[in-house]
C-alpha cells in the first residue's frame, strides 16, 4: 500500500519554514515540466496514450499561441530575421526592423515556438536580435521609451547604424555557434553589402566578446565554475575522435572525399526541393492567409503545432524501432563521449513503448531538443536503423519546409543540420552494411550532411565552413566541409537561389547581388537611369518646397540652376552640349505636368496665391556670344551660388524652347534635410540676404534620426510661403556622379563598394540629365531594359 499522507515530522516542518510563495511556486511549475515529460513513459505501461497525447497538445498548442501573439503584437518579428537584417545591411529600410519592441517580441516568441515543439530553431532570431541591440544601444534611444532621453547626439547616421548592425548579427551568430570568425565572415559574406579594413577588427572584437561573455554565464550557471568557460556557445557540436581500441578508425580519408562531393550533390539537390516546396508555400500565403484577418495566421500556426504534435508522437508510437542500449558508456565510437557538455549514452534516450534494456530510435530524435539529436547522430555509432533515419528525414523535411515561413518567430539553421545529419547518417549506415566500408566514422558523415543540406538551403560558403569548424573544434574537417559547401552550392544555384534570397525577391525588396551579369554591360548609365527629374534651386522659395515634397515620394533631389547663359550655343548645336538633346526631350512634358500636379495639390496650403512665378521678374545678363564657354566656367568655379529664385523655375505659360534649357548641377540634397529646414523655420524674407538665414548645426540637423517628421505632419501655418530657403550650406555640393556613357558594371560597382542610394547622371559640360538609384540597379530591372536594347538594334 501506498502512504499518501504527509510526515509532518520535524525535518518537514524545517522544509516548511524554509518555504516562501516564490519557492513553491517554483516547486508546482517544475512539477508540471515533470509531469509532462513522465507522462508518455507511464502511459506506455498503463495504456493512457490518448490522455498524454492531449496533454502533450495542451501545451503545445498554448505555447505556439503565445509565439503567434507575439507576431501579432509585432508582424516584423516573424521568421528567422536573417532576410530583413540582409536588408537592411544592403541599403533597404525596412519598417520597425530594429526597434525595441521587435526584440522583445522576437526572443520571447522564439522560446514560446521552441518550447511549443515546432521545427524551428532560435540561432537566426539571436542573429536579428544581435542586430537590434547593435542599432539601438549605440545610440541611447528607443521609440518605445520616449521619456528616457539621453544627450548623446553621436552615431546619429545611417553609415553608423549600419556598422554596429552588421557588429550585432555578428556577435548573434558568434553567441549561438561559439563562432566569433565565422560570426565576422557571416555578417561580411551574407549581410553587409559595403565593408572597409576599419569595420573588420571592430566586428570582429565584438563576436569575441559575445562569445566569451555567453561562455562565462553558461559555465557559472550550468557547472557553478565561473571564469571556466566551458561551454563556448548555445550550439556545441561535441568533440569528434576515434575509440583508441579502434585502430581502423580515421575522421576522415581521401576515398571519402569521393563520397563527400556526392553527398554535396544530393544536398544542393534536396536544398534546392526545399526551396522550391518553401517559395510555393509563400506564395500560397501571400494570396490566401496574409490578406484575411490576423487571426487566419494564429490559426495556421496553431494547425501546423497540431499536425507536427501528433506526426511526431504517431511516427515514435508506430515507425519506431526497439534498440539495444550499449553496454559500453565511455570513449569509443559506439557511444556518446562528451565530457565537454557533460552527457553520456543513456542521458538522452528514450524508452518509449520499448521493453526494458531497450529504446526507441525514433522517439529519440523526435522528443529530444534538437541540440541533443544532433549529439546523438554525430556521436551514436549503430543505435539508428536506416529506416527510421529515412523516415526521420522525410516527416522532418516535409514538418521544417511547411514550418518556415508561419507567423512565429523561427529560425532554420538547427532543422536544417538536425535534417541534414540524418542523411548522412543514413549514408554511412548504408555504407557500412551494403558496402563493407568499416573504416568509416559515421560522425563524420552525419557532419557533412548537415553540411550539406545546410549549404544547399541557405547557399553559404565561407562563413558557414568557418562557424562549423569552429563549432566542432576539429580543423582537419575544414577541406571536407569546403568542398561539401561549394559543391552543395553550385548544385543547388542550377535550380534556384537560396531561401533568404527567396524571402527577399517574394517581398519585392530591391536588393543588389554582389556583381552584374556580363552582358548587362551592353547597357550605358543613360539606359538605366531616371531622365524625369525632380529638381529643387539653391534659393527656393517655402511654397515651392513643400509642393515638391507633397508632391513626390523622392528621398533626394538634385540642387540645379537654369544655364540660361548657353541657352543660345545649346540652340546652336553645340557639340560639347547637343548630346543633352537626348536625355532631355523624354523629360519636358514631364516637367510641364510636374508643375500643374504641384499646383493643384497645394492648395489646402496656407496661401492666398500659390504659383511658381513671382510677380517681379528678375533680367538675367546675356553674355556675348562670341565669349568661350569653357572660360565661362573657370570664372564660375569660385563665385557663389547663382541667386536664382522660385520666380525664375518653369511655369505653365513657357514655351518648349524655354523649358529646353541645360540644368547646371550643383549638389544633392535629401529629403529629411528639406523637411527639417522646413520644420525648424530656416528661411529669409525677399527683402534680407541669404546671409541673414539662421544656420543649424550638424547635431540640430540629425536630432531627430532615424524617424524624421513627414511633411504632412508639419503645421506650416506660421510660415510665409514667399519665404526664401538658401539649402547650399546643407546640400552635399560634391556626390558621387557619373557620366551618361558609363558601363552598368562600373555603376554598379561604384554603388556597391560606395554604398549609394543615389546616383546623378551629369554630362560633360556639369548639367544633370538623370538620375540612378537602388531600383534601376536590381536584375528585374536590368533585364527588362536590356530587352528594350535589343529591340532597338
Amino acid at each position: 500500500l501506498l502512504d499518501y499522507d504527509r510526515c509532518i515530522n520535524d525535518p518537514y516542518l524545517e522544509i516548511l519554514e524554509s518555504m516562501d510563495n516564490k519557492k513553491a511556486q517554483r516547486y508546482e511549475a517544475v512539477k508540471w515540466v515533470k509531469f509532462r515529460t513522465l507522462t508518455v513513459e507511464e502511459c506506455t505501461e498503463k495504456g493512457c496514450l490518448a490522455l498524454s497525447l492531449l496533454e502533450l497538445l495542451g501545451f503545445n498548442l498554448t505555447f505556439v499561441f503565445l509565439a503567434s501573439l507575439m507576431v501579432l503584437i509585432q508582424p516584423v518579428a516573424a521568421g528567422s530575421g536573417i532576410p530583413e537584417i540582409k536588408c537592411y545591411l544592403n541599403g533597404v529600410k525596412v519598417p520597425g526592423v530594429v526597434r525595441l519592441r521587435t526584440v522583445v517580441c522576437k526572443a520571447t516568441g522564439v522560446l514560446f515556438s521552441v518550447a511549443g515543439g515546432l521545427f524551428v530553431g532560435k540561432e537566426g532570431p539571436m542573429i536579428h536580435s544581435g542586430a537590434v541591440v547593435g542599432a539601438g544601444l549605440p545610440q541611447f534611444q528607443s521609440i518605445s521609451l520616449r521619456k528616457i532621453q539621453f544627450n548623446f547626439p553621436h552615431f546619429r547616421s545611417d553609415r553608423d547604424k549600419r556598422d554596429f548592425v552588421s557588429a550585432g548579427a555578428a556577435a548573434g551568430v558568434a553567441a549561438a555557434f561559439g563562432a566569433p570568425i565565422g560570426g565576422t565572415l557571416f555578417s561580411l559574406e551574407e549581410g553587409s553589402s559595403f565593408w572597409n579594413q576599419g569595420l573588420t577588427w571592430k566586428v570582429l572584437f565584438c563576436s569575441m566578446a559575445a562569445t566569451f561573455t555567453l561562455n562565462f554565464f553558461r559555465s557559472g550557471i550550468q557547472f557553478g565554475s565561473w571564469g571556466s568557460f566551458q561551454l563556448p556557445g548555445l550550439l556545441n557540436f561535441g568533440e569528434f575522435k576515434c575509440s583508441e581500441s579502434d585502430k581502423k578508425c580515421h575522421l576522415w580519408t581521401a576515398v571519402d572525399l569521393g563520397f563527400f562531393i556526392l553527398m554535396g550533390i544530393v544536398g544542393g539537390l534536396l536544398g534546392a526541393t526545399f526551396n522550391c516546396l518553401n517559395k510555393r508555400l509563400a506564395k500560397y500565403r501571400m494570396r490566401n492567409v496574409h490578406p484575411k484577418p490576423k487571426l487566419v495566421r494564429v490559426l495556421e500556426s496553431l494547425l501546423v503545432s497540431l499536425t507536427t504534435t501528433v506526426m511526431v508522437f504517431v511516427a515514435s508510437m508506430v515507425l519506431g524501432e526497439c534498440r539495444q542500449m550499449s553496454p559500453s558508456r565511455h570513449g569509443g565510437n559506439d557511444t556518446l563521449s562528451l565530457q565537454d557538455v557533460s552527457e553520456d549514452v543513456n542521458a538522452s534516450i528514450k524508452t518509449f513503448f520499448c521493453p526494458n534494456e531497450t529504446y526507441n530510435d525514433m522517439a529519440t530524435l523526435f522528443f529530444n531538443p534538437q541540440e541533443s539529436a544532433i549529439l546523438q547522430l554525430f556521436h551514436q555509432d549503430g543505435t539508428f536503423s536506416p529506416v527510421t533515419l529515412s523516415l526521420f528525414f522525410l516527416l522532418y523535411f516535409l514538418l521544417s519546409c511547411w514550418t518556415y515561413g508561419i507567423s512565429v518567430p523561427s529560425g532554420l539553421f538547427v532543422p536544417s543540420l538536425l535534417c541534414g545529419a540524418a542523411f548522412g547518417r543514413l549514408v554511412a549506415n548504408l555504407l557500412k552494411s551494403y558496402i563493407g566500408l568499416d573504416h568509416i566514422y559515421s560522425g563524420t558523415f552525419a557532419l557533412i550532411g548537415a553540411a550539406a543540406f545546410l549549404g544547399g538551403v541557405v547557399r553559404m560558403t565561407i562563413s558557414l565552413t568557418v562557424i562549423l569548424i569552429e563549432s566542432t573544434n576539429e580543423i582537419s574537417y575544414g577541406l571536407p566541409i569546403m568542398i561539401t559547401l561549394m559543391v552543395a552550392k553550385w548544385t543547388g544555384d542550377f535550380f534556384n537561389k537560396g531561401i533568404y534570397d527567396i524571402h527577399v525577391n517574394l517581398r519585392g525588396v530591391p536588393l543588389l547581388e554582389w556583381e552584374t551579369e556580363v552582358e548587362m554591360d551592353k547597357l550605358r548609365a543613360s539606359d538605366i537611369m531616371e531622365p524625369n527629374l525632380t529638381y529643387v534651386y539653391p534659393h527656393t522659395r517655402i511654397q515651392s518646397l513643400v509642393s515638391i515634397l507633397r508632391t513626390t515620394v523622392h528621398h533626394a533631389f538634385p540642387v540645379v540652376t537654369e544655364n540660361r547663359g548657353n541657352e543660345r550655343e545649346f540652340m546652336k548645336g553645340n557639340q560639347l552640349i547637343s548630346n543633352n538633346i537626348k536625355f532631355k526631350k523624354s523629360s519636358i512634358l514631364t516637367r510641364a505636368g510636374e508643375q500643374r500636379k504641384r499646383s493643384q495639390s497645394m492648395k489646402s496650403y496656407p496661401s492666398s496665391e500659390l504659383r511658381n512665378m513671382c510677380d517681379e521678374h528678375i533680367a538675367t545678363e546675356e553674355p556675348p556670344e562670341k565669349e568661350d564657354m569653357l572660360q565661362q566656367m573657370l570664372e564660375r568655379r569660385y563665385t557663389p551660388y547663382p541667386s536664382l529664385y522660385p520666380d525664375q523655375s518653369p511655369s505653365e505659360e513657357w514655351t518648349m524652347e524655354e523649358r529646353f534649357r541645360p540644368l547646371t548641377f550643383h549638389g544633392l540634397i535629401l529629403r529629411s534635410q528639406l523637411v527639417t529646414l522646413l520644420d525648424r523655420g530656416v528661411c529669409y524674407s525677399e527683402s534680407q540676404s541669404s546671409a541673414s538665414q539662421p544656420r543649424l548645426s550638424h547635431a540640430e540637423m540629425s536630432e531627430d534620426y532615424p524617424r524624421y517628421p513627414d511633411i504632412h505632419d508639419l503645421d506650416l501655418t506660421l510660415l510665409n510661403p514667399r519665404m526664401i530657403v538658401d539649402v547650399t550650406p546643407y546640400m552635399n555640393p560634391s556626390p558621387f556622379t557619373v557620366s551618361p556613357n558609363t558601363h552598368v558594371s562600373q555603376v554598379f560597382n561604384l554603388f556597391r563598394t560606395m554604398g549609394l542610394r543615389h546616383l546623378p547622371v551629369v554630362n560633360a559640360v556639369g548639367e544633370v540629365v538623370g538620375i540612378i538609384t537602388r531600383h534601376n540597379l536590381t536584375h528585374e530591372f536590368l533585364q527588362a531594359r536590356l530587352r528594350q536594347h535589343y529591340q532597338t538594334i
